[in-house]
């Protein structure tokens, strides 16, 4: 086992520091949206009890009966690592007696996520989300500024080519109905169903819509239209939710296909995609209305709506796109020295620097002058401060600008000034 060379487990990355900037602007982006519509941020753990995964999400979709880590810790509990962020909101919801809050409450959070899935470019069985749910109101305003929101963050990343697309996949009064006429449809193409899909007719009809195999896709062209078996309520609610999305001058599609992967799921449903590719791995994002999750949990009957995204499928499509994004601020300065007491010396300006709020570092010791030049240049720091044994006796140091090898001498009490004044 002595020379196993150890990798990144199958599935998982490292995000390296030249990939940071892009993570860094994806967080501040999503830090000023939030502040404008109002959300504050959640944190939850990254395991729970798997039960409140299998109530939530569904125990007939592909995420608990492929796709989950589960495990039963010391004392015997199954837990799970998430694999969504809403069953941890809507828990924490409960839990901490939110429902007494001003409604709705807004909240937001960037998690790992965790689910075993085939690895793809920007699906990790590791990867990152950025989800908010605005819980406890009914209006379909909201449903059309939870939209917004998630629009707005995209233009605001710089993607230019996204489409939307909405769909109503009803409530328990019409559904029902709706998965009737659905499994009469699907019966008659029982035997050219994919496996997967013959499990879903008679354990979860509404996903046989979703199938993404070719043979299922085209029979479910034809499939009945969830909007032609709305109920009167449902059918209003889509009605103006289409309307105030024009009011925001956002542009949609309807998609009778579209329900989404999670059983908790009602009436609005939606999914943002590039705008030159199709299918569902090139949705970069979506959500949809959860009424009934938080009364399923054990909370008072709760009408809400979420969104969320994958903060890896948002980097892919920027680098696509070539959006820019501002460069981490560079090394302000390396300091150089010459012998054992301006070592000494070194160390203690570059702790004073750092007081300051100037960003620097001590070169590594025993090399020549020109070698720690060179690794200046290589670490790219603005600025080189000299200190060797004449430096140290005058009190001063030489302050080197990279850019253009000027040089002049600063008194070290000055040295944390001059550097501030450069920028």
């Amino acid at each position: 086992m002595a020379d196993k060379k150890y990798r990144a487990v199958r599935g998982t990355t490292d995000i390296l520091p030249a990939e940071q900037p892009y993570w860094r602007y994806v967080e501040k982006v999503i830090n000023d949206i939030t502040r404008l519509y109002g959300y504050q941020r959640i944190d939850t753990p990254i395991f729970e009890d798997t039960s409140l995964f299998q109530r939530s999400t569904g125990e007939y979709t592909d995420i608990v009966q492929k796709e989950m880590y589960t495990f039963d810790d010391r004392g015997g509990n199954s837990l799970t690592l998430k694999p969504e962020g809403t069953p941890s909101v809507c828990r924490a919801y409960i839990q901490h007696g939110m429902s007494s809050l001003p409604q709705p409450v807004k909240l937001y959070y960037i998690t790992p996520i965790f689910r075993y899935d085939r690895p793809q470019a920007g699906r990790y069985r590791q990867h990152y989300q950025f989800g908010y749910e605005a819980i406890g109101d009914a209006d379909p305003a909201l449903d059309a500024e939870v939209i917004d929101m998630a629009w707005q963050l995209y233009r605001s990343l710089g993607m230019t080519g996204i489409t939307l697309q909405i769909n109503s996949i009803g409530c328990k009064k019409c559904r029902p109905g709706y998965l009737n006429a659905l499994k009469e449809y699907y019966k008659g193409y029982a035997g050219q169903l994919c496996n997967d899909c013959k499990t879903r007719l008679e354990k979860n009809p509404l996903r046989l819509l979703d199938c993404k195999q070719a043979s299922c896709q085209k029979i479910a062209d034809n499939a009945p239209r969830n909007a032609d078996h709305l109920c009167q309520e449902c059918r209003e609610h889509f009605s103006n939710t289409q309307k105030y999305l024009g009011l925001l001058n956002i542009p949609f599609s309807l998609n009778h296909r579209l329900v989404r992967g999670l059983d908790y799921y009602t009436r609005t449903v939606f999914e943002i995609q590039p705008e030159d590719e199709e299918g569902g791995q090139s949705t970069i994002g979506g959500g949809g209305r959860f009424d009934y999750l938080i009364e399923e949990l054990g909370g008072k009957p709760t009408p809400a709506i979420g969104f969320a995204t994958g903060i890896e499928r948002i980097i892919i499509n920027f680098k696509k796109q070539g959006t820019p994004v501002p460069a981490t601020p560079a090394l302000q300065a390396l300091i150089i020295y010459i012998g054992d007491k301006p070592r000494e010396e070194a160390i203690k300006l570059a702790c004073r620097l750092r007081q300051a709020g100037i960003s620097a570092v001590t070169a590594a010791g025993g090399k020549s002058l020109k070698a720690q030049l060179r690794h200046a240049n290589a670490l790219g720091v603005s600025y080189t401060v000299i200190i060797g044994e004449d430096e140290l006796k005058a009190g001063a140091a030489t302050l080197r600008e990279m850019a253009n090898a000027r040089q002049e001498t600063i008194p070290l009490a000055n040295l944390a000034e001059r550097l501030k004044s450069s920028g």
